[in-house]
């Protein structure tokens, strides 16, 4: 029995490994990023409409599409933070519409950047194009990348079997094909992927269709990771088949442990969040009108330290003492002479100060410091206990920046011990979701 156990493990594991495609989408640096999360795993999860070359009507009808050729954009873009305790993930969404700067072709909808770096690269180019915008859009480092077609997906969903799903309003999409009642619904790999593609006749259109992706990429999960998945050999056998030869990652990426450490998750918790936005405004480029996903850049790191946790080196800091530590006051608070004002509070306090500016409108005051200078920075929290703490690469001191709600300095510190770690970030758009099919969505 033994034999036979290994000799099926064995044969699986080559079967698997053998038909995945590879792509060398995560360039080794000799200057690597500075990592605001530590020893974090960030995985880049991307689903395209691309059609496969040579696909069948039938395939395509299962698809619920035609062969148009689909598009080289990539409408469903997540992040997987894992991080390196291993306790739970997150499944970052980042909405394909996303109005961001693409490094050398300025502004565009996120879900260009793939197909502009296919332009010059092929596949190669089109996920280190999406990869480095995705960084620096977020400020996370990605480790690992993943994509899958249209097909791929279904050939999945396919494989794993009805996924029950529930809805607190019947919707009915004949875009999308999306037509299900209120309530609960066990759905086969056409109307999988037909609900996860709905956007209209949401309130929020491709905003609402990534809490669709999420929640059912959440109740996929669970699925897979249940017992009955991971100890029935032939219902394996068959999952890891379909993700085989349905996806294309970096070579660096192994899907098995990576499903081994999910499974470990701590109560098998995935989280889902979705990036800080301020509307869904549509704004004249090129003569034309383009809807789009306008991002709250300001909101960000406030968004991912709330992710990402609170850093382990600010935990076990000592405060400095004030006079050997240097702070730069910006405002984005928008009251004229905060910024002056704030220094003046903290030079009295015994804090050397740098010059005051001025910034975007922000709504959160935040004390941001890169990494190393923990201790300094627990010291300015010492004297702006309200404030959020973030762990930033993009600054070289210790800097606040004054937001809109009216956070200022103390010129006396707090009671020892009040600010001693990261206060939670107020970012409506950071609250996770750990989703389940006993849980119902709009």
């Amino acid at each position: 029995m033994l034999v036979a156990v290994g000799g099926f493990a064995t044969y699986t594991y080559l079967n698997f490994t053998d038909g995945i495609t590879h792509v060398n989408a995560i360039v080794k640096s000799t200057q690597p990023r500075k990592r605001i999360d530590g020893s974090a795993q960030n995985i880049l999860l991307v689903g395209d409409d691309h059609r496969p070359a040579g696909a069948s009507a039938q395939e395509l009808a299962q698809l619920g599409t035609t062969q148009d050729g689909g598009s080289n954009n990539t409408d469903t873009m997540m992040i997987l933070h894992i991080p390196a305790n291993g306790t739970s993930s997150t499944l970052i969404s980042l909405p394909r519409d996303s109005w961001v700067n693409i490094p050398g072709y300025g502004m565009n909808k996120l879900n260009a950047a793939f197909a502009l770096g296919m332009l010059h690269g092929g596949p190669t180019g089109g996920a280190r194009l999406l990869i480095q915008t995705v960084q620096n859009l977020t400020g996370l480092t990605i480790d690992h990348y993943g994509r899958i077609s249209l097909l791929g997906f279904y050939d999945i969903a396919t494989a794993l079997g009805p996924i029950p799903v529930c809805l607190n309003h019947a919707v009915n999409d004949p875009y999308s094909g999306a037509s299900f009642p209120a309530g609960v619904s066990t759905l086969n790999a056409s109307q999988a992927l037909a609900f996860v593609r709905q956007r209209h006749g949401l309130p929020l259109g491709d905003l609402d269709r990534v809490i669709r992706q999420q929640y059912f990429l959440s109740v996929e999960a669970h699925k897979f990771l249940s017992a009955g998945t991971l100890l029935n050999p032939v219902e394996l056998h068959s999952v890891l088949s379909a993700v085989s030869k349905s996806i294309e990652t970096d070579p660096g990426l192994n899907l098995l442990s990576l499903a081994a450490q999910l499974h470990n998750l701590t109560g098998g918790k995935i989280h889902s969040a979705t990036i800080p936005v301020s509307g869904t405004p549509t704004i004249r480029v090129n003569g034309g009108y383009l809807s789009i996903v306008q991002v709250d850049t300001a909101a960000m790191p406030a968004f991912i330290q709330s992710v990402i946790g609170t850093p382990s080196a600010y935990t076990t800091a000592n405060s400095a003492q004030p006079a050997t530590v240097t702070v730069t006051v910006l405002n984005g608070g928008g009251v004229n002479g905060a910024a002056a004002q704030a220094s003046g509070t903290l030079r009295t306090a015994g804090f050397r100060t740098g010059t005051p500016g001025n910034v975007s409108t922000t709504a959160t005051t935040v004390i941001q410091y890169p990494t190393g200078e923990e201790s300094q920075a627990k010291t300015v929290a010492e004297f702006l206990p309200k404030a959020t703490v973030q762990q930033i690469a993009s600054v070289t001191g210790i800097t606040v920046l004054l937001g809109t709600d009216g956070i200022m300095p103390n010129s006396t510190p707090a009671p020892p011990g009040s600010a001693a770690a990261l206060p939670p970030a107020p970012v409506a758009a950071a609250v996770t979701h750990n989703y389940s099919a006993k849980i119902c969505i709009d």
